[in-house]
């Protein structure tokens, strides 16, 4: 049994293959993000779920491509862990642009993927070899364009007295805004990250408002000018995008790139079933 796995900070897909590439079981956890979680908060992720517990020792290769796996020493914490537990599998570790890469590049052509959800990254991806130009620092320095980047600006801009009446009404109506509460998410739970880009959804509800508007197009064209143009060849290959954050604003993401004279590739949500096909075929 091979399990394949596809984790962002907020939530990881979980899918269990045989050989033939048959789909023996789906299941999904809360975020395996090593850079900040514990072991004991990953084991006990693991735990909280059946079919994982369960089949555990059945598990012959473990595919883990994750959020916050992009140096050496967060896939070796993650994948010592993993081989504790899934103690007879093979276990390899990628951090999760391979995983948007396999799933956007069936044919393995060359591409600028970039991921866009609860977190960010940008990689360029040769046909063979993935190529990083910018080294991620996380949630707190980087992450442009991210769920967690638009929920940071939502809230500065509600407190900050920036947003307009109309739209700071039905954000205290959608949320819960009391200081002590924000603060207590931020600083005192798990996955500070993912809790921000929980307000994300509110900026893709009102994207046509102008004040989200502003804040939509402002970290588009951040994330070209910091990220995509590190890559020479970004105006000659297509860019890939994955995540929920580019897969509901995938209209405004087509006029930034065409602004720039840039090309959209595929757009995905997530690319787990993509992962399905990829591991099937290479055995």
């Amino acid at each position: 049994m091979k399990l394949l796995v596809d984790s962002g900070s907020t939530k990881a897909d979980w899918i269990a293959i045989d050989d033939n590439g048959k789909v023996l079981f789906t299941t999904q956890t809360l975020g395996l993000n090593p850079e900040v979680l514990g072991k004991d908060q990953v084991l006990a992720r693991l735990e909280d779920k059946f079919d994982i517990s369960h089949n555990k020792n059945s598990v012959s290769h473990l595919f883990f491509y994750g959020a916050g796996c992009g140096t050496e020493r967060m896939k070796n914490f993650l994948a010592g862990i993993f081989k504790e537990y899934f103690s007879k599998a093979a276990i390899s570790v990628h951090e999760d642009t391979y995983a948007a890469v396999y799933a956007t590049t069936p044919r393995n052509e060359k591409a600028i993927v970039a991921i866009l959800g609860t977190g960010s990254n940008c990689s360029y991806f040769d046909g063979v070899v993935l190529h990083q130009k910018v080294d991620s620092l996380g949630y707190i320095a980087m992450d442009d364009c991210s769920g967690n980047q638009f929920g940071r600006q939502l809230i500065r801009g509600y407190y900050f007295n920036k947003m307009p009446a109309d739209l700071a009404k039905q954000f205290e109506k959608d949320y819960n805004l009391d200081a002590d509460f924000i603060k207590h998410n931020l600083y005192k739970e798990p996955n500070p990250n993912a809790y921000l880009a929980t307000f994300a959804k509110f900026l893709i509800q009102h994207k046509d408002h102008e004040f989200c508007k502003k804040i939509i197009f402002a970290a588009m064209e951040d994330f070209v000018e910091l990220f995509i143009k590190q890559y020479d060849n970004h105006k000659e290959v297509p860019i890939h995008f994955i995540g929920s954050i580019a897969f509901y604003l995938k209209d405004e993401l087509k006029q930034v790139l065409d602004r720039h004279k840039m090309k959209l590739g595929n757009v995905l949500r997530r690319p787990i079933d993509g992962l399905i096909a990829y591991h099937s075929l290479n055995k």
